[in-house]
């Protein structure tokens, strides 16, 4: 991801009061020169990018103007540009045509990671093995086959999970987490910088970045989640639909107890491996097909993987959090490492130090002041 569009989600704007609500600005509100993207949110409008360049396995410059290192210089109309919104629109044509309005048919439809849809079929494809990606492993339609896949419950995988990460007594004396690290990813241009994490359960989560250009800083409170990046706008962003679900999982999954009784799991997935260890999938119900999945190392019952999926204008990405280095805190294994891919980045987050049951005051897990920007003669 280049510094354009990093600059970009940097910028966004804060959401405004409404009646004691906070209300979302549209993308319209932000950026100039919106025309067929009108109407949601400036999050989904950014996710909607992603999502574009993760079809077209394009740059954000490669779209937008070489004067694009400001957010006028994205306004900027190019062939390409003009391009997408042709698209955008026939595609919107296409699902209401033919799929009464369902989105069947999106911009990964036919350019698959590719600048140039593929109009003469691939011999190679044909015949070759294809590789299995286990974050496409869909539940098997009812028969014999998925019956033997369903005979193990997703409650019998998760208090598999639970036991192997100590057990129900240790975790139920576990109130609180709190964390030092490094997180490496494209808003720190890909170098290691300090981060700080506050986790209370059952459901509050703070991360705090520690980037050249200020921090950022990602809170969920239980019931509402922000994201305040440093930029000389300061401005907070509040989450929305898929990336707060996303934030409420991840404060979820720190205390997992009672990941039973909090969300509805569903079974019945054919065998997968992820780096060639068979895993055991289990999958949020009561968001239907776009539930978010956690996968289980078949042998330890480990977390190993967890995917994630976010709604956007021109269809649904991925967010996939892969664990590893589990290491006991206060007899609970906890783990020390975890990639986050998206269709935007991958950004790494390797803990040093992890301590149980400390106090955390309230306050860490509201809504974050817009955060400061370091000064030029500040920074490293």
């Amino acid at each position: 991801m280049n510094k354009g569009i990093a600059l970009a989600a940097a910028c966004l704007l804060v959401a405004v009061s409404a009646r004691g609500q906070e209300k979302p600005l549209m993308a319209e509100d932000v950026f100039k020169n919106i025309q067929v993207l009108k109407g949601i949110p400036v999050k989904e409008f950014m996710n909607t990018m992603g999502f574009f360049s993760a079809a077209t396995n394009l740059n954000c410059v490669d779209c937008h103007s070489p004067q694009s290192e400001d957010l006028a210089g994205y306004a900027i109309d190019t062939p390409r540009k003009q391009t997408a919104r042709r698209m955008v629109l026939m595609v919107n044509q296409i699902n209401q045509t033919n799929f009464g309005g369902r989105r069947m048919v999106s911009c990964y439809t036919c350019h698959r990671a590719n600048d140039r849809p593929e109009a003469v079929p691939s011999l190679l494809d044909q015949y070759s093995i294809p590789e299995d990606d286990p974050n496409r492993v869909e539940v098997i339609p009812d028969g014999p086959t998925a019956l033997a896949a369903k005979k193990v419950s997703a409650d019998q995988i998760l208090d598999k999970y639970i036991q192997a990460i100590g057990g129900a007594a240790p975790l139920g004396r576990l109130t609180s987490l709190t964390a030092k690290g490094t997180y490496e990813g494209y808003d720190t241009l890909s170098a290691k910088v300090p981060v700080d994490i506050f986790a209370s359960a059952p459901n509050r989560l703070s991360m705090v970045v520690h980037t050249q250009n200020g921090d950022s800083v990602t809170t969920v409170d239980g019931t509402n989640g922000w994201i305040a990046a440093a930029d000389k706008l300061m401005r907070v962003l509040p989450l929305m639909g898929g990336d707060l679900e996303g934030a409420k999982l991840d404060a979820a999954v720190s205390f997992p107890t009672r990941l039973k009784q909090d969300f509805q799991w569903r079974t019945g997935f054919p065998s997968v491996s992820i780096d060639d260890r068979p895993v055991q999938v289990i999958q949020n119900a009561a968001r239907g097909a776009t539930g978010a999945k956690l996968y289980f190392d078949s042998e330890s019952g480990l977390l190993v993987r967890q995917v994630r999926f976010v709604d956007t204008a021109v269809g649904v990405i991925p967010t996939q959090v892969d664990y590893s280095d589990y290491r006991d805190v206060a007899g609970v294994k906890v783990p020390f490492k975890r990639v986050i891919t998206w269709t935007d980045g991958r950004s790494t987050i390797e803990l040093s130090q992890v301590q149980a049951n400390v106090n955390i005051p309230a306050a860490q897990f509201a809504k974050p002041a817009p955060p400061r920007a370091k000064s030029a003669a500040a920074q490293p």
